[in-house]
């Protein structure tokens, strides 16, 4: 049982390994769960028992990008400073440096987290609780220090500023992927000082 156990496992990463590449290089529609399994070493009816479909496989693909990440911001987040804004702009600055590694596999992410027909083993970009949860400590952090309204919905703010991160990697897919991280910053910083003015306290 447990060489069984150890062998789903290595098919796995196997799989994984595979449609993250592919899903970088050619993109999610392009990609087929046969081309993954080519990919990969293994059989179609391999990738279907470990995944229900290929929106599964990018899911489980983000997911570990994700805590890879995270891993990363659980060393930088405690040394970010000054204001609320700048402290956000900094952490989104580090995603789009991440991010900006594999364009089209976070395009493909953002544009699979609007399919309508998405499996239950499916997590849509949006719904990541970490991201979610650095981002409201902010700007607690920034009612507690006076630089936030005590009466803002912050879940609202932190939903508005999760749209503008994914809104701007239109401009990355526009240029083919090839766009620098720094220049999606640079317009998120705007975006973000034009967000900061509705939390001021007044």
């Amino acid at each position: 049982m447990g060489v069984r156990d150890d062998q789903k496992a290595a098919t796995r990463e196997k799989v994984l390994d595979a449609a993250r590449d592919l899903f970088n290089e050619v993109g999610y529609e392009e990609t087929t769960i046969r081309a993954i399994a080519e990919r990969a070493g293994v059989s179609v009816g391999s990738v279907f028992t470990t995944f229900a479909s290929k929106a599964e496989v990018l899911s489980h693909v983000m997911t570990h990008r994700l805590s890879e990440l995270y891993a990363e911001f659980d060393r930088v987040v405690p040394y970010l400073r000054g204001s609320t804004a700048d402290r956000l702009c900094s952490i989104f600055a580090i995603h789009y440096e991440f991010e900006t590694r594999r364009v089209k596999l976070f395009l493909a992410h953002v544009a699979a987290s609007y399919n309508p027909n998405n499996d239950p083993g499916v997590t849509p970009y949006g719904r990541n609780p970490r991201l979610n949860q650095m981002l409201l400590d902010v700007l607690d952090d920034g009612v507690r220090k006076g630089e936030v309204r005590a009466d803002m919905d912050l879940q609202l703010v932190v939903e508005t500023l999760k749209a503008a991160y994914a809104w701007n990697y239109r401009m990355a897919a526009a240029a083919g992927g090839n766009l620098p991280a720094a220049e999606m910053s640079a317009v998120m910083d705007k975006q973000i000082a034009v967000i900061a003015e509705g939390w001021k306290p007044r």
